[in-house]
C-alpha cells in the first residue's frame, strides 16, 4: 500500500505506564485502547502494559505474557512470615520478581523503621522458588527497599554465608556488613550461579559516598545521621571484601546504580555475575517492545506525571526510541509539565492532560481510568477529523 492511499484501519499500540495510584499500566492500557477503539472501531489496538524496572513492573509483564502470578511463602525485610508473588514467563524459562514484594517498605510500616536490621533474605527465597521451577533467567526489579544490605540476605537465603573473622554468621543486614570477613560460598546453590541474573534499576546512584545507598535513601529507610555513616562504611567495607584489589572495590562503590535498593547489585554481580540495566530497557526486550511498534501508526503512551524527568529512562522516553519515527507518538499523562515545543524538540507529536479542568489529584484519581480513555478519543480524533479517513503515513504491507 502506498504511503498516500486512505486506510481507515490504523495500527494503535497503547503502551503506558501506571498512574501511580490511580490506574495500574495493564488498566491504563486497556482504557487508551478502549478510547482508540471509539474513534477507530475497526483498528488494529494492541494493549502493551509497560513499566520501567520499578513498582508496576510484574503486573505490567504478567499482563503482556498472559500468564497468572505465583505467590509463595517468604519473609518480608525484618524476617517475619509473608507471602508475595512472582512471575513466569509463558515458556517457563524467565522468572521476574519485584524485589520490594519481600523487602518492601510498605510491608514494615507497621513498626518502627529498623534501617540497620533489614535485609532482602525474603527476595533470595523469592529467586530459590523461581529455581526450583527450572527457570533459566532471573529479571530482578528493585527499588522500594527498607533495606541496605549490598544484596547479602540474598546470597544468604540462597546458601552462601558471610562471617566474621571467628566464622561466625554476622548479624543480618546493612548493621553487619562491617564485620564480614569473609564469604563462604560452598553451599551456594548452583543453580543460582548457572542462571542469567538482569537487575532492573531505575537510578545510577553509586553504591557509597554523597550520592550513595545509604546517604541519599537511607534517611527514607529510618536511618539517621549515624545509621547511614554505619551503613555507608559497611557497603565500602563489603566491596573491599568483594574485590581482589583496593582499586577494583574503589571501582565498584563508585559504579552508577550500585546505589540501588540498598546496593543490591553489588553482591549479585560480584557473586553470581548478574547484569545490571535501566529497568526500562529490560521490560522493553522482556514485551518485545520493538516488534510491537513496528507497524505502529499511533502510539499512546503516558504515566501519572509527564515532565523531563520522563525523557531520562523512563516509560516515555522508551517507548519513543522504539516508536517508528512516522509514528504518531502521544503522551498521556494527570499532568503535563512540557510545552508544545518541548514536546516537539523530545520527539512527542502531543502530550495530553486527563484533566477536565480544576480538580485535585483525590477527584481525578477516582475517574483516572474513564479519562484516560476519554483522552485517548480526543488524541485519535485528532488523527481523523469528522468526515476525513485516516491517511497512512507509511507503507505497509
Amino acid at each position: 500500500m502506498s504511503p498516500n492511499t486512505t486506510d481507515q484501519t490504523p495500527s494503535i499500540v497503547c503502551a503506558p505506564d501506571s498512574f501511580k495510584g490511580s490506574a495500574s499500566a495493564p488498566a491504563a492500557a486497556a482504557a487508551m485502547a478502549r478510547g482508540a477503539r471509539a474513534v477507530f472501531p475497526g483498528a488494529r489496538v494492541t494493549e502493551l502494559p509497560f513499566a520501567d524496572g520499578g513498582e508496576g513492573t510484574l503486573d505490567a509483564l504478567l499482563a503482556v505474557w498472559g500468564t497468572r502470578p505465583r505467590t509463595v511463602d517468604t519473609v518480608d525485610a525484618l524476617g517475619r512470615a509473608a507471602s508475595a508473588a512472582f512471575g513466569l514467563s509463558p515458556d517457563g524459562t524467565t522468572a521476574v520478581i519485584e524485589a520490594a514484594q519481600a523487602n518492601g517498605l510498605p510491608q514494615v510500616s507497621d513498626v518502627e523503621l529498623q534501617p540497620e536490621r533489614a535485609d532482602t533474605y525474603g527476595v533470595g527465597l523469592l529467586a530459590a522458588a523461581a529455581l526450583d521451577l527450572g527457570v533459566e533467567e532471573i529479571l530482578l526489579c528493585i527499588g522500594g527497599s527498607a533495606s541496605t544490605d549490598g544484596g547479602t540476605g540474598i546470597l544468604a537465603a540462597l546458601g552462601a554465608r558471610f562471617v566474621d573473622a571467628d566464622g561466625d554468621p554476622v548479624a543480618p543486614g546493612g548493621g553487619g556488613l562491617a564485620a564480614i570477613s569473609a564469604i563462604d560460598t560452598s553451599a551456594l546453590d548452583r543453580r543460582a550461579a548457572a542462571v542469567r541474573w538482569r537487575i532492573a534499576v531505575d537510578v545510577d546512584s553509586p553504591l557509597t559516598g554523597p550520592r550513595g545507598a545509604a546517604a541519599v535513601f537511607g534517611p527514607q529507610k529510618g536511618a539517621d545521621a549515624d545509621s547511614v555513616a554505619l551503613l555507608d562504611s559497611g557497603l565500602g567495607h563489603l566491596a573491599e571484601v568483594l574485590a581482589d584489589t583496593s582499586a577494583e572495590a574503589e571501582a565498584l562503590a563508585a559504579t552508577p546504580g550500585f546505589g540501588a535498593a540498598g546496593g543490591i547489585p553489588l553482591a549479585l554481580t560480584s557473586l553470581l555475575g548478574a547484569e545490571v540495566l535501566p529497568g526500562s530497557t529490560m521490560v522493553a526486550e522482556a514485551v518485545g517492545l520493538t516488534a510491537a511498534l513496528a507497524d505502529a501508526d499511533f502510539v499512546l503512551t503516558g504515566e501519572g506525571s509527564f515532565d523531563s524527568q520522563s525523557l531520562g529512562g523512563k516509560v516515555v522516553a522508551a517507548v519513543r526510541d522504539h516508536a517508528p519515527a512516522s509514528a504518531r507518538v502521544i503522551v498521556i499523562a494527570g499532568r503535563v509539565g512540557l510545552t508544545a515545543a518541548e514536546c516537539r524538540e523530545a520527539g512527542i507529536t502531543a502530550a495530553l492532560s486527563i484533566a477536565p479542568g480544576p480538580a485535585d489529584l483525590a477527584a481525578l484519581s477516582e475517574r483516572a481510568e474513564a479519562l484516560i480513555e476519554d483522552t485517548a478519543a480526543q488524541a485519535c480524533a485528532l488523527g481523523s477529523p469528522s468526515g476525513t479517513p485516516f491517511q497512512r503515513r507509511k507503507d505497509t504491507p
